[in-house]
């Protein structure tokens, strides 16, 4: 009889468990759950940080302040890793066939368009002080190591510098720097890299100051278009240098994960 109740009462409890536990307990653990039982799995911040340097990339995000700061890691192997550098030979090889591609005038007008930081030159030794902007940006600072001069060259766009100038190309470097204070540093720091020969070198000047860098560079390009100059390429590291009026024939996007400027 002792047998018996206990037995019955060992029941009663299985009957408590399932009363309270219906789903949470034993049918989460069955080998006949549903896909939709099973809690989705977790993606690593490596997962969300390639998607978010792609979006990036193309355009699809905008206007963010500074790289999430799961993604330091990511962003900093990505430039340092050897990742960067194999997106950027590949990219510079596509321009280098299309530079190829064109038939020079007799004119003298046939022009290219490089923009300057991040894309003949690096500041990557200030952004990895930066935490690879996962920091916010720091116009003082930037300033500050800007007018050092020693930003070293990015040498696959040094080699297009220079095949485009040798090739008859007019190479006009546009850069948001500001002329006032960084003219100085700024041609020293292209002549001791390598870049010498171009045509003309526009920074932003005080009819400029507070215009975003995609109105500012449209407007320059138009003035170089209304001077005569065909601007068959186009080359720079942000979207606003490739976006807006008088882009040029042809436009190549150079990889910065770093930093956005409107």
């Amino acid at each position: 009889m002792i047998r018996a109740m206990a037995r019955r009462v060992q029941e009663l409890l299985v009957l408590v468990v399932l009363a309270i536990f219906p789903k949470a307990t034993f049918g989460r653990l069955s080998c006949h759950s549903k896909p939709s039982d099973v809690p989705p799995a977790v993606e690593g911040s490596n997962g969300y940080c390639l998607s978010w340097r792609l979006a990036v990339e193309a355009d699809n995000m905008r206007g963010w302040p500074t790289v999430p700061p799961e993604c330091q890691r990511h962003v900093e192997s990505y430039m340092t890793g050897g990742q960067y550098d194999r997106d950027l030979n590949l990219i510079v090889e596509q321009v280098t066939a299309y530079a190829d591609s064109i038939a020079l005038s007799d004119d003298g007008m046939d022009a290219w368009i490089l923009d300057i930081d991040e894309t003949c030159i690096s500041n990557m030794f200030y952004y990895k002080r930066k935490r690879y902007g996962c920091d916010p940006y720091d116009a003082a600072g930037f300033k500050a190591w800007a007018v050092r001069g020693e930003c070293p060259a990015i040498q696959a766009v040094r080699g297009l510098f220079r095949k485009l100038v040798d090739g008859g190309f007019r190479v006009i470097l546009l850069t948001g720097r500001d002329q006032e204070t960084l003219e100085a540093a700024t041609v020293n720091n292209l002549l001791n890299q390598g870049f010498d020969g171009y045509e003309r070198l526009i920074m932003r000047t005080q009819a400029h100051k507070g215009l975003s860098a995609e109105t500012y560079k449209s407007d320059i390009r138009r003035q170089l278009e209304e001077e005569g100059y065909r601007i068959w390429g186009n080359v720079g590291d942000q979207w606003s240098d490739l976006q807006g009026q008088s882009v040029g024939k042809r436009t190549f996007k150079i990889p910065n994960p770093m930093y956005f400027v409107p």
